[in-house]
């Protein structure tokens, strides 16, 4: 049966720079995307076939949205699950499902599902508040995640010993032993309604050092051919136990004895996954777009070693945004800049990123670093 994709009405859920690049490949389709943003100065305002300011918690607005749209799928977690499900209930679909969405805005049931499934991940405890945290005080060293509310590095806390149990949140969270990883890798996946399953190459995820936001993406991974081949299966798997439609990150730490962990996922396009833009024959959002269509999925082979690079907000640096040195980085070759159209910036707020594609490896890291020293973001 042949089915037409221009005649649907796509909703998303968040109005920022997932959405912004999901809209730039779903333009390619002819496909009108309509945006709910609380943000009236969102990335996708001036791109979207429609913008609707709303609530993305607020059940009226959410619902009120999702009525005049076929579909709908989201661009961040954070959204109210119980007006989608009624969205559901009246014949809308909704990609990623509502179930898992829900599933995966709590870490602590996301811990739960990969124990319950034989998903490996690192050792774990539930906690409600920071009296709990100290009941475990022979499980430090670990990681102490919010059970919600954490998000682009915010919500984690590591508790080195006995002496750092006052950093511990007083929320329902959950601790996890610190692992001594060799790299952290991230496996993007997509899956559409029919079954059809693809998956990315792993890629390399350096993060900065306080920020806890990726700085560095090289692609493909610095890992052997067997622990990626383990990593994709083990992604694969998630999305199949998971029974979901759309896209899936799967953010994973390989132990220095050649373990691979799953440590969180995301339903929906990832900024370790910017870089297929450029470096893939499919990019990510496009694969998130024919996956919630339930169109074929897209080959997913790399078409050159790549690296992303994060254009932070400088710290010390807040107002409306001033980009230094982007002509100088415009004229290295095998270099692809993307603003995100933010006005203004902040500390590690998230402006832009730029891919690099170059066939040898050491040449590929070298340039990353040179551009990351070059081009600033600062107010």
């Amino acid at each position: 049966m042949q089915k037409n994709y221009q005649k649907k009405k796509l909703g998303v859920l968040g109005g920022g720079q997932l959405g912004r690049m999901f809209i730039q490949s779903a333009i390619n389709y002819n496909v009108d995307v309509h945006i709910l943003d609380p943000d009236p100065n969102a990335p996708c305002r001036t791109i979207a076939q429609q913008f609707v300011q709303g609530q993305l918690l607020d059940f009226d607005d959410v619902y009120n949205f999702g009525k005049d749209c076929d579909i709908i799928t989201i661009e961040i977690e954070s959204v109210n699950t119980d007006a989608l499900e009624r969205l559901v209930a009246e014949g809308k679909e909704v990609y990623p499902q509502p179930a898992i969405i829900k599933l995966i805005q709590d870490k602590r049931t996301q811990k739960q599902f990969y124990k319950e499934n034989q998903i490996p991940t690192s050792e774990f405890y539930l906690v409600d508040d920071i009296e709990e945290v100290k009941k475990h005080s022979d499980f430090l060293p670990a990681v102490n995640k919010l059970g919600k509310e954490g998000y682009d590095g915010r919500g984690v806390q590591i508790i080195h010993d006995i002496a750092d149990i006052d950093k511990a949140f007083n929320k329902p969270g959950i601790l996890e032993k610190l692992i001594d990883f060799e790299e952290e890798i991230a496996v993007i996946v997509a899956r559409n309604k029919q079954g059809q399953l693809f998956s990315y190459p792993p890629v390399s995820c350096a993060f900065h050092p306080t920020a806890n936001l990726v700085e560095y993406l090289f692609a493909p991974a610095n890992i052997s051919e067997a622990i990626s081949e383990r990593a994709v299966a083990i992604a694969l798997n998630v999305i199949e136990k998971l029974d979901m439609v759309g896209l899936l990150a799967v953010e994973m730490f390989v132990t220095k004895n050649g373990e691979v962990l799953v440590n969180e996922i995301a339903p929906r396009p990832h900024n370790s996954g910017h870089h297929t833009i450029e470096a893939n024959y499919t990019s990510q959002f496009e694969q998130h777009l024919r996956s919630v269509l339930d169109m074929p999925l897209g080959d997913t082979s790399l078409r050159m070693p790549s690296a992303m690079v994060n254009l932070l907000g400088q710290d010390g640096y807040e107002g409306e945004a001033v980009i230094e040195g982007l002509d100088e980085v415009l004229g290295m070759k095998g270099v692809y800049v993307h603003l995100y159209g933010k006005k203004n910036t902040k500390p590690f707020r998230k402006m832009g990123h730029v891919t690099i594609l170059e066939e040898n490896m050491e040449a590929l890291k070298k340039k990353a670093i040179k551009i990351k020293d070059i081009l600033k973001i600062k107010a």
